[in-house]
C-alpha cells in the first residue's frame, strides 16, 4: 500500500461527510433535535441553545463506508469499527435522552459504565482471537523495546484505556470546531505512524476519520450550524483508543492526545481543589472555558488548542521515529 490510497481515502471521507451535511442537519432540525446548554458554562453560550446536536452521524457514516470500501476486511479493521460504532451507539443513547427529557443529563453514570464493560469485554475477546493465543498482551513502554506482560489483566487495562480516551475527548468538545480540528491533528499523525509500522488497516481507518472530520468541521466551524454530541465525542474516542491498542502505543496516546489528557486534568484539578479547598484552580473548566472567561475569543481558543494538538501529535510521532 502506498501513500496515495491514504490520501484517496481521507478525501472519500471528506466527500461522504460533505454530502452527508446538508441532508442530515435539516432532519435533525425537523426532528428538533437540539442542544441543551448547561447551566455552569459561560453564558454567552446560551445562543448556541436549539443547534441540532448528534451530527456525530456524520462522520459515523462516512467512516463506516470508507473503512469497509478501502481497508482490509480483517479482525483489526472489525475492532477499530466495533470500538468506534459502539461507543458512537452508547453516546446516541445518551444524546438521545437528553433531548427527549429535554435536560443537559442523558445515562446515568452506573449505566455508561455497565455498557463501556460489556463493549470493553467485546473488544477484549477480539483481541484474543487476533493475538492473545500466539503474543499474550503487553503494555509496550514508549521510547524502549520493554514490553510489561500483564497477561488476563489486559481486559482491565483496556477498560481504562477506552474509558479514559472516550472522557478525555468528550470534555473537550466544548467549543465550535475544538475537537474537530484537535482530532484531526492526532488521527493524522496517528495515520503515519501506523503506515511506518505496516499496520495499514489501521492507517487507513486514520485516514478516513481525518476526511469525515474535515468534512464535519465545514459544518461545525463557528458558529456551528450543528454539534457532534456524545454521538460523535465518544465515537472519536472509542475510535482513537483501538488505534492506540492496535498499534501498541496505549501509553504514547497520552503524548499523541495530550490537549485531551490536559483538558480531562483541568476538570479533575478544579473537582479536587473546589471540595478540598474551596477554592478553584481555573476560572471555569475544562480548560478551554478558563481561556473564554480571560477574554479570548471562541475562534481564539480553538485555533489555540488545534495548534497544540498539532505540536502534541506530530511532536510525539517525531520523537517515536527515532
Amino acid at each position: 500500500m502506498d501513500l496515495q490510497a491514504l490520501l484517496f481515502t481521507a478525501i472519500a471521507a471528506f466527500a461522504i461527510g460533505l454530502l452527508l451535511g446538508p441532508i442530515a442537519i435539516p432532519i435533525l432540525h425537523r426532528l428538533k433535535f437540539g442542544q441543551s446548554i448547561r447551566e455552569e458554562g459561560p453564558q454567552h453560550h446560551q445562543v448556541k441553545a436549539g443547534t441540532p446536536t448528534m451530527g456525530g452521524v456524520i462522520i459515523l457514516i462516512a467512516v463506516v463506508l470508507t473503512t469497509l470500501r478501502f481497508a482490509f476486511n480483517n479482525l483489526d479493521t472489525a475492532m477499530l469499527l466495533v470500538g468506534t460504532v459502539g461507543f458512537g451507539l452508547i453516546g446516541f443513547a445518551d444524546d438521545l435522552i437528553k433531548i427527549l427529557k429535554k435536560r443537559n443529563l442523558g445515562l446515568t453514570a452506573k449505566q455508561k459504565i455497565v455498557l463501556q464493560s460489556l463493549l470493553t469485554i467485546v473488544l477484549f475477546l477480539m483481541l484474543y482471537l487476533q493475538q492473545g493465543r500466539s503474543e499474550g498482551f503487553s503494555i509496550h513502554i514508549p521510547f524502549s523495546n520493554w514490553a510489561l506482560s500483564i497477561g488476563i489483566l489486559y481486559v482491565v487495562f483496556l477498560l481504562l484505556v477506552l474509558v479514559g480516551t472516550t472522557n478525555a475527548v468528550n470534555l473537550t468538545d466544548g467549543l465550535d470546531g475544538l475537537l474537530s480540528g484537535s482530532a484531526i491533528m492526532v488521527f493524522a499523525a496517528y495515520a503515519v505512524y501506523a503506515y511506518w509500522h505496516t499496520n495499514y488497516d489501521v492507517a487507513l481507518f486514520c485516514a478516513a476519520m481525518v476526511g469525515a472530520l474535515g468534512a464535519f468541521l465545514a459544518f461545525n466551524r463557528h458558529p456551528a450550524k450543528v454539534f457532534m454530541g456524545d454521538t460523535g465525542s465518544l465515537a472519536i474516542g472509542g475510535g482513537l483508543a483501538m488505534v492506540a491498542v492496535l498499534t501498541h502505543s496505549e501509553l504514547a496516546l497520552i503524548l499523541f492526545g495530550l490537549v485531551f489528557v490536559i483538558e480531562a486534568l483541568s476538570v479533575m484539578i478544579q473537582v479536587f481543589s473546589y471540595r478540598t479547598f474551596g477554592r478553584r484552580v481555573f476560572r471555569m473548566s475544562p480548560l478551554h472555558h478558563h481561556f473564554e472567561l480571560g477574554g479570548w475569543s471562541e475562534w481564539e481558543v480553538v485555533l489555540l488548542f488545534w495548534f497544540a494538538s498539532f505540536i502534541c501529535a506530530f511532536g510525539t510521532l517525531a520523537l517515536l521515529s527515532y
